[in-house]
């Protein structure tokens, strides 16, 4: 007897692989996703949020001193989850090739993409749904789906625009999240190398293969000493 599409796996890969200048002196000693925020380290609160959303499988890449990162997180089986690590190079591969690298541990499937350094309160469970309905449209030529949000200052320009079809742009006011559920499809035929994943997304952007939604809770890009107190700030007047 077959198995049903909507019951199978929906995988997560978590970006870890930056090096985090900006945020020297701290990341001097530990990768990027391990500096904590509230006495937390940043990937916990995704692998939290992902467990709770039902993905049990996560792929982490590193670079920079990514035995840390093993080290302290394990094989997650303190979340009751398999994480699986993709190393790559000194310097990292850029956000695509990392991707790419990693493609034999995600499977055929779309997968869920959170960039390690953000700090978000969307409950992922909605972008696990969209990566099952999107293995169950076999027909379909949707590619991914990506979270953007009002644009904070230090990005104001902007990275996407999102129509009224909920289609993304190549350009327009909102800054991507990272957050997103992509497909492999997406890059299909790529190799392995040192490769940004913008190009990329734009690219499927001006086909109308990708879609998006608006995220306006809590969120915030922890790329600098500045941005990682500010946001502490918030979380302890919310709480």
């Amino acid at each position: 007897m077959s198995t049903s599409k909507n019951n199978s796996t929906v995988k997560a890969m978590i970006l870890a692989a930056g090096r985090g200048n900006r945020l020297r002196p701290i990341t001097d000693s530990i990768p990027k996703p391990l500096v904590e925020l509230c006495g937390k380290p940043l990937i916990e609160y995704h692998i939290e949020k992902l467990a709770q959303a039902g993905v049990s499988q996560i792929v982490i890449n590193h670079a920079w001193l990514g035995h840390k990162l093993e080290e302290t997180l394990g094989d997650g089986s303190r979340w009751n989850i398999q994480i699986s690590y993709s190393a790559e190079p000194e310097g990292g591969l850029e956000t695509a090739g990392g991707i790419i690298n990693a493609l034999p541990l995600l499977g055929e499937n779309p997968f869920l993409l959170i960039n390690g350094d953000v700090y978000c309160e969307m409950d992922y469970r909605g972008l696990v749904a969209k990566a099952r309905a999107m293995q169950n449209e076999s027909s379909s030529t949707l590619l991914g789906h990506l979270v953007v949000v009002p644009s904070p200052e230090h990005n104001a320009k902007g990275d996407f625009g999102l129509n009224q079809h909920q289609r993304l742009e190549p350009q327009g006011e909102f800054t991507f999240a990272g957050l997103s559920v992509l497909s492999p499809k997406l890059f299909a035929n790529m190799e392995v190398g040192f490769i940004p994943l913008a190009p990329i997304l734009r690219d499927a952007m001006k086909q109308g293969l990708l879609t998006g939604e608006l995220e306006t809770g809590l969120w915030s890009d922890i790329g600098t000493l500045q941005r990682l107190q500010q946001t502490e700030r918030l979380l302890e007047q919310s709480n």
